[in-house]
Parts: C-alpha cells; sequence; structure tokens
C-alpha cells in the first residue's frame, strides 16, 4: 500500500512493517541521528524500484553508493550511465559488504535479503532490510528538506496513513521560506565567530541572532538580503548590548 506524502517527502517501504510485536509496552525504541554518509561507501543488495528509492536520498547525501544486482531498474541503470554509482552486475556474495559504512539489503528474495543482513550484523554495520524490516538494525522515516533544515518522522510501523497525516501538518508549518532563513542564520552564525574572538561576547551575539524577525520578513517578501558591511556594522551594534 502506497501513502500520499507531500512534495519534498519521501516515506521508506520499512514504515509499513509493524515492529512492535508485543504491543506498546515491547515497542522498539530506536535512536534518530543524522549520519554523515559524504565520500563514504554505502552497499546496496538489489536493482528494483525499491532500491532505486533508498538510492536517491543516498545520493543527495553524497554516498558513494555501490548497487549490487544482476540487473537494474530503468532509473538505477540510469544513474549508474550517468557515473552517479558503482553497479556490480551479479548477485550478492559474502565479502561485498567490507568497507561499507551503510547497508541496505533490498533484493525481491527474502533469503538474499537475510544472508545480507547476517554479513552486516556480523561486520558490525548498520542494515535496513526492505522484506521485513525486524531483520535489521535501522529502518529510514520519512524525510523533508527545507535547505539545512531537515525533519524525519517515523511511526515505527503504526502505519503509513498516520505518518502521512503527520507529514502534511508539518509541512505546512515549515515552508520554503525556511531554506533561505536557515542560510541567513549560517552567514550571521559564521561572521560572529569570525569577528568576535571573546566568548562572552560571541554567546550573547548567538542569542540575539535568534530574537531577529527575519523569518516573518521572508514570509512577507519584504527581507532584504544583509551586505557583509551590514553584517559587521549588526555585530558592531550588539557586541556588548
Amino acid at each position: 500500500m502506497e501513502s500520499s506524502l507531500p512534495a519534498g517527502w519521501t516515506m521508506d517501504e520499512s514504515e509499513l512493517e509493524v515492529l512492535g510485536r508485543a504491543g506498546v509496552s515491547g515497542m522498539k525504541k530506536y535512536l534518530p541521528i543524522m549520519l554523515d554518509v559524504e565520500g563514504r561507501r554505502v552497499v546496496i543488495v538489489g536493482g528494483g524500484a525499491v532500491a532505486a528509492r533508498k538510492a536517491g536520498p543516498l545520493l543527495e547525501a553524497g554516498a558513494e553508493l555501490v548497487v549490487i544486482s544482476p540487473s537494474l531498474s530503468g532509473t538505477l541503470a540510469a544513474m549508474a550511465d550517468e557515473g552517479r554509482l558503482q553497479w556490480i552486475s551479479r548477485p550478492y556474495a559474502p565479502g561485498d559488504l567490507q568497507g561499507a559504512v551503510l547497508v541496505y539489503a533490498a533484493s525481491d528474495n527474502r533469503a538474499v535479503n537475510e544472508a545480507v543482513a547476517a554479513e552486516a550484523r556480523q561486520l558490525g554495520l548498520p542494515v535496513n532490510v526492505a522484506s521485513h524490516a525486524e531483520a535489521g538494525t535501522f529502518i529510514t522515516p520519512g524525510v523533508l528538506r527545507r535547505g539545512r533544515l531537515t525533519v524525519a518522522v517515523s511511526t515505527s510501523g503504526a502505519g503509513p496513513s498516520a505518518a502521512a497525516d503527520i507529514t502534511q501538518q508539518i509541512a505546512g508549518l515549515l515552508g520554503e521560506e525556511y531554506e533561505p532563513y536557515l542560510d541567513f542564520l549560517h552567514e550571521l552564525r559564521t561572521a560572529i565567530k569570525q569577528l568576535e574572538p571573546a566568548a562572552e561576547n560571541r554567546s550573547r551575539l548567538l542569542r540575539r541572532l535568534g530574537k531577529l524577525d527575519v523569518l516573518n520578513e521572508l514570509r512577507q517578501g519584504t527581507f532584504i538580503p544583509w551586505t557583509a558591511e551590514e553584517i559587521e556594522a549588526w555585530v558592531a551594534r550588539n557586541r556588548e548590548i
């Protein structure tokens, strides 16, 4: 069953699995993290639609992606032709996970997925298993990106419709204005760190930065980007107030 998600959201099929086998008291509790995979080897075993859904966010995050499968879907084949991923054109074999930091068992063969998961566990690698999520060590949530902002929602298998409703609500609250807003905050934060050597003053400036009404100005279309001179002048005015 597929869910209708807001633009910019992705829902992993792992969310469709019921992970808490023993009711609320036995519900799995996952640790949310933001993992840096840029330039690091990530292996997907499988070449179909499920593997393609996994590949997109990984490539967006800059992973060095390796796909192991005798054949590829049209989407993955195009990615391979463009040089965006490495395709190993054969079935999975033991030893294929060496050097990886993250593993996805996304083939249409449950036994293959279980073998991949077993090797990943032996190597101490996090593994996501598409065919039966409980065999893996992590699931992937729905994700919304607004530039520097990343929001993830997981229902721990409670159901795709509930997750879709929640993501619709959050997407309505977090509009496109958050991308330039966070770029502005990042620019000022960087300038503060460069211009103010005193830790106490830096802390004061960073607190004042959070009180600027830039977000509302962006929503109203009245915000004018600050020049480097205006940023320096703001730091000077607020340094010791």
